[in-house]
């Protein structure tokens, strides 16, 4: 009678000690489970570059594209009433009356190591219906910026397209086609 009493308590005990070991090993599983998930949200948040900066004259309007490795970051578009440099508060010297200031963040046109990965205008006069220049103004502070110089005040709209990843800014004019 003795020995099934024993069986009893040792049987309790192995499952003490098992359902112990679990609950230990728990809480390390489920650390290691949501720590996947959050890797490529790391990768994710690599600083978008900006690579390249282009222009287009159509029919019925003109068009900015600004070139990127990575993704298509937030980017803001708006009038300002002159262009200047970003970091140094110069002017831009670009010709117009009217501007736009179109700002990518977060972004950058350099690597980690300092080297410029940007290979498009830095300053250029243009000679299309509505643009008359661009520029790029700033790569400071994981903000890249450009402008653009117009005679007249611009009616655009803006869009994001992917593979390859750009930025499109169109500027409406009347056919000139």
């Amino acid at each position: 009678m003795n020995r099934p009493r024993r069986r009893q308590a040792t049987a309790l005990g192995l499952g003490a000690l098992l359902a112990a070991t679990l609950a230990f090993a728990a809480p390390a599983s489920a650390a290691a489970t949501t720590a996947t998930p959050t890797t490529p949200a790391t990768t994710a948040t690599v600083t978008p570059l900006v690579v390249n900066a282009r222009w287009g004259g159509h029919c019925t309007y003109d068009r900015v594209v600004i070139d990127l490795q990575g993704y298509v970051p937030e980017v803001t578009v708006t009038p300002v009433p002159k262009l200047i440099y970003d970091g140094s508060g110069k002017p831009v010297p670009l010709a117009g009356r009217y501007f736009l200031e179109i700002r990518l963040n977060p972004a950058a046109g350099h690597d980690d190591a300092g080297n410029s990965v940007y290979r498009g205008p830095k300053l250029l006069k243009i000679y299309l219906p509505k643009l008359k220049g661009i520029a790029l103004t700033g790569d400071y502070e994981g903000y890249v910026t450009f402008g653009a110089a117009f005679d007249t005040k611009p009616a655009y709209t803006s869009f994001k397209l992917h593979a390859p990843e750009r930025f499109v800014l169109d500027i409406a004019h009347p056919n000139v086609c």
